[in-house]
């Protein structure tokens, strides 16, 4: 099998820094990580590349400090890893980088499954992994917990649901984004972590993977920040006490008071 798996460098929560006049994540100088949903989708794809066999690569939209992610994703497994780093992919939003990944992904060819995690940390939207799919035109499951079976040009996940799962079989090739039930992300051996250190990282521009200018960051995005702002704190609760009638009673004059009820 030809797995590629996407991956994000993402700031670490503690140190999530916003550009006053940009509205968009400072990154410069941030410590940095792989975004933790996309380790389960990296060692997903190499369980299946050690149960199948084939090739796995890492790709990623960034600047160029996000080669570190993809030289932990070497480590961990990942055969091949690809940075797309353009200036002119700054500002992207999901459609513009769904748009963008899917390019590059297209210029790997003879790609059999593409596998996210279900969201970034610092966005929490869902919607490149399907964005992906869509512009590539390949079927898409989301939050898949489990791949039964790979067979032939065809494989069988279980999709969670609220309360249960669903059991669904999808032609090959097909994207699917994972959730942390679905596997344990192996700690990086020293081998692996040599492997890291030497590995070359591919870097591709928006002119290498073809893209069309108009369709890429933020010229390309059509969703952007308005405003960002710190939400209005909460005034200090009130407590009535006595009787539970009494407290009840209480509360339904306060309530009627603010024009509540």
């Amino acid at each position: 099998m030809n797995i590629i798996v996407c991956i994000k460098q993402v700031p670490d929560t503690t140190e999530v820094k916003i550009n006053p006049d940009t509205n968009t994540l400072i990154r410069e100088g941030v410590e940095s990580i792989i975004n933790p949903f996309d380790t389960y989708a990296i060692e997903e794809a190499v369980r299946l590349k050690e149960k199948y066999g084939g090739k796995v690569t890492a790709i990623s939209m960034g600047p160029p400090q996000a080669e570190d992610a993809l030289r932990e994703a070497v480590s961990l497994g990942v055969d091949r890893a690809v940075l797309l780093t353009d200036r002119n992919f700054a500002g992207s939003d999901t459609w513009a980088t769904a748009y963008t990944l899917a390019r590059g992904i297209k210029k790997l060819k003879d790609v059999d499954l593409v596998i996210c995690g279900k969201q970034a940390i610092d966005g929490d939207t869902a919607q490149v992994g399907p964005g992906i799919a869509e512009f590539m035109g390949i079927p898409c499951v989301t939050y898949v917990r489990k791949i039964e079976e790979v067979k032939q040009e065809q494989m069988r996940v279980h999709r969670m649901m609220e309360g249960g799962y669903h059991v669904i079989d999808l032609p090959l090739p097909a994207l699917i984004t994972v959730v942390k039930e679905i596997n344990q992300p192996r700690i990086p051996s020293l081998r692996g972590k040599m492997n890291a250190r030497k590995a070359e990282i591919e870097k591709l521009n928006a002119a290498d993977i073809a893209c069309e200018m108009d369709k890429i960051g933020q010229m390309g995005s059509p969703t952007w920040v308005d405003k960002i702002f710190a939400p209005p704190k909460r005034e200090k609760g009130v407590i009535f006490k006595g009787e539970p009638a009494e407290a009840a009673a209480k509360l339904v004059e306060a309530l009627k008071e603010k024009k509540i009820v």
